[in-house]
């Protein structure tokens, strides 16, 4: 069995584990509420009416049922056969049955997809493509994928995080410097199971895809306002993270904050 095959069965493995209680984990955390926003705001700039969605590491459905109210129709894809069920569910509950479709496939399979059509457009939210070490396989196959015009909207963990870095003066030296040296992936572990993750600047995703895209937008994603790991922090400081968020959305597009948050939100357009 190859490496990447058995971190593909891996990760699935702990996501199935954590989708349960996946969102009761994280829904009413105030950061990721935060960066939904930030992402989704992006989305809502490049997207057309009536678009049909190609998602990638669709997790529970939160994004595919916010796409879905608005109109759009969501080929929702996950590796994680847990994850999937959980966004049955609850997009049956809401009635979103016919404008969600789901299938259980890696995102390094997607020439296989049952769905071979062209979209508007490809997304992949909150770093679901680092825990691939062939993300070039994944990049290449976004072209005839997507329509002409057709966007691809990615977050993705760089390899630099600004607060992570700040850990090193709390003598946690590992996480300060874990994604330095990622190239042959860094171990992860969710529910108890083990799995590795990649980081990747930018210019990974653009020299993969240049040539056939252009840039519409890099921002960073929590460079001032701190990482969702860091519990309570909006709850106990209210002021401050509304002060960090107006001035993470004043320079996210900005050197050097585009490149240094735990995330960056980066969208192309087919030519």
């Amino acid at each position: 069995m190859s490496v990447n095959l058995h971190n593909e069965q891996q990760s699935a493995k702990a996501f199935s584990l954590q989708s349960k209680i996946f969102d009761e984990l994280y829904g009413g955390n105030s950061i990721i509420q935060y960066k939904r926003e930030r992402v989704r705001a992006v989305a809502e700039r490049y997207i057309k009416a009536g678009s049909q969605v190609l998602e990638l590491n669709s997790g529970t459905g939160e994004d595919a049922i916010w796409f879905a109210e608005r109109g759009h129709r969501v080929h929702a894809t996950d590796i994680s056969a847990g994850m999937q069920e959980r966004l049955t569910t609850k997009a049956a509950a809401l009635n979103l049955q016919e404008k969600i479709s789901t299938e259980v496939i890696s995102f390094t399979n997607l020439q296989n997809l049952k769905e071979q059509k062209e979209y508007d457009l490809i997304f992949s939210n909150f770093a679901g493509l680092n825990c691939t070490g062939e993300l070039d396989k994944v990049l290449n196959s976004f072209s005839s994928l997507l329509k002409p015009k057709g966007v691809a909207l990615l977050v993705i963990l760089p390899k630099f995080c600004l607060w992570e870095f700040l850990l090193l003066f709390k003598g946690r030296f590992k996480t300060a410097f874990r994604r330095f040296f990622s190239s042959k992936g860094v171990q992860a572990h969710i529910e108890g199971t083990y799995f590795r993750c990649w980081y990747y600047h930018p210019s990974y995703v653009i020299k993969h895809l240049q040539g056939q895209f252009n840039v519409l937008t890099v921002e960073g994603l929590c460079t001032l306002v701190p990482p969702s790991y860091i519990e309570g922090f909006a709850q106990k400081h209210p002021r401050l993270f509304s002060f960090l968020k107006s001035k993470e959305n004043k320079w996210k597009t900005s050197w050097p904050w585009k490149h240094i948050g735990d995330y960056y939100i980066i969208a192309l357009e087919k030519k």
